[in-house]
């Protein structure tokens, strides 16, 4: 009956709506626990969104079977369609004696969350990330890097000019930007961001700020607003509007945006490689083509709007960046303090982290204690344990990269759990021993050389080389006779002993 839907729907939104409050009644302490709150209501908020919209065509009843129900129960028997209800109720359950009765009460309620339930947000962020505080921008910078004619940044600076697209900072020529290498960078940028400020803002309505900065965008486009991307206007000679120069003799190139200290210097230039291909991207700005003759209106449209994405991707970032600009600032304090510091130190940090967490569901434990804590442990992803017999949390797994195997021959085929255990064991005692086993007495010249044939083969190679630059002493020192005969100190300590001198 539609009746009873519509009366299961208000009852699961009646539901979706304690769940939110339930949620809302207690604030967590931890980032992470806050955050992972916020998406939990995130989809219920969801859920209610798509509950209305189900609901919403039983109350419009385009077909009129709502009204049929109404009156049918209004004029007839009440207890004749209850008890029609009732025996279908009896039918189905009787076709499938075994189906199990799920108690909808529980459905939204809030869960304590343990090693068997892991947070929504663990699998959302790396670990540089840290549940949303920083920026992870690594590959965006490799990226950046990769780019012809950027001025090369390390990842400091990057973090501080990533959004200043003015040539010099963070970006290039104009001419320049207008490549599909640069177009996928700002893509791949801007993607970033926006899935950065999507996860770690998931109640707010980003839809709707994305709207009001394409409407800013739009508008600004329009009025030839836009920094950096304004039209070009011509002077009466064809050429770009006058500049102010360093001097009278000097002459701009418009083509490629250069000052030249006088005119032969200039005329010397136009037959480069790098001005003829500058002077064609400047033609098709202006529907001339490098010989002067007009390639039409359609040439600088379609140059107008390949500016406008690649000009309209350049204003989203500009604006996430500003809008994130805590997290940005928090990045780049992180990255300094921890280029600061020393491994030990940051193992000592990871270490301090884990501790808490630890405390905190050591915590939730000894309150659960009494439901059993001789249980089996549920351990599904078949975490590492900890000292006390448990799995350690999923995100201090991730974190130290302990889904990878590193396997060393010399060590035995021993197998190593992550890339610190693995870079760590080349100074310890059992892999240089071994080394030494084979004959190899140089061993900080084989880290990350696994194989006992390639540390053979190498070692050999050492050897070799070494024989090769060994220079027989004796063969250097010349000896005189009492003839006058000049030979080595060897042959003449030979002859001496002979008596032959």
């Amino acid at each position: 009956m539609l009746i009873e839907e519509q009366r299961y729907i208000h009852e699961d939104l009646e539901r979706l709506e304690q769940g939110i409050a339930d949620r809302l009644r207690d604030e967590p302490k931890q980032i992470h626990e806050r955050l992972n709150r916020d998406h939990e209501i995130s989809q219920l908020l969801d859920q209610i969104q798509h509950q209305s919209r189900e609901l919403l065509p039983l109350y419009e009843d385009k077909t009129g079977v709502r009204s049929k129900e109404i009156q049918q129960i209004g004029s007839g028997d009440p207890f004749e369609e209850f008890y029609k209800q009732v025996a279908t109720i009896k039918e189905h359950h009787s076709r499938y004696p075994n189906e199990q009765a799920e108690n909808s009460e529980n459905w939204y309620r809030p869960r304590k969350h343990g090693d068997d339930q892991p947070f929504l947000v663990e699998s959302m962020f790396s670990g540089e990330e840290a549940y949303g505080r920083f920026f992870d921008l690594h590959a965006s910078h490799e990226s950046y890097l990769n780019l012809p004619n950027v001025k090369r940044l390390p990842y400091m600076q990057y973090l501080e000019v990533f959004d200043n697209f003015q040539p010099g900072y963070g970006g290039v020529k104009r001419a320049d930007k207008l490549t599909d290498q640069y177009f996928k960078y700002l893509g791949e940028l801007m993607e970033y961001l926006e899935s950065f400020i999507r996860r770690t803002r998931p109640l707010e309505n980003l839809e709707k700020v994305f709207g009001g900065w394409d409407k800013e965008f739009d508008s600004a486009w329009e009025k030839d607003e836009i920094e950096g991307w304004r039209k070009e206007k011509l002077a009466a000679n064809g050429s770009a509007t006058d500049r102010t120069l360093s001097s009278a003799d000097a002459v701009w190139c418009e083509a490629c945006e250069k000052e030249f200290k006088n005119e032969n210097v200039y005329k010397n230039h136009l037959t480069g490689r790098k001005h003829i291909k500058a002077a064609e991207v400047l033609a098709a700005i202006h529907g001339e083509s490098a010989n002067g003759t007009s390639n039409g209106t359609v040439a600088p449209l379609a140059h107008r709007l390949k500016e406008r994405a690649v000009a309209e991707r350049e204003y989203r970032i500009k604006k996430l960046a500003s809008a994130m600009k805590t997290e940005r600032d928090d990045t780049r304090v992180n990255v300094e303090r921890r280029q600061g510091m020393t491994e030990r130190e940051r193992q000592q940090e990871l270490e301090n982290l884990y501790n808490t967490t630890f405390r905190r569901q050591a915590k939730e434990a000894e309150e659960d204690e009494d439901d059993g804590g001789d249980d089996k442990i549920y351990n599904p992803l078949k975490l590492p344990l900890a000292w006390d017999g448990k799995p350690i949390p999923f995100w201090l797994y991730r974190l130290h990269g302990l889904g990878q195997e590193f396997p060393c021959e010399i060590c035995g085929n021993f197998v190593y759990r992550g890339r610190r255990a693995f870079d760590k064991h080349f100074n310890e005692t059992n892999h240089i021993t071994n080394l030494k086993r084979l004959g190899i007495t140089n061993t900080h010249l084989f880290r990350d050389i696994t194989s006992i044939e390639e540390a053979v083969r190498l070692w050999n190679k050492i050897q070799g080389d070494s024989r090769k630059t060994n220079v027989d002493e004796g063969s250097i020192v010349q000896m005189e006779d009492a003839e006058g005969n000049v030979m080595p100190e060897k042959v003449y300590l030979d002859l001496q002993k002979q008596g032959l001198l």
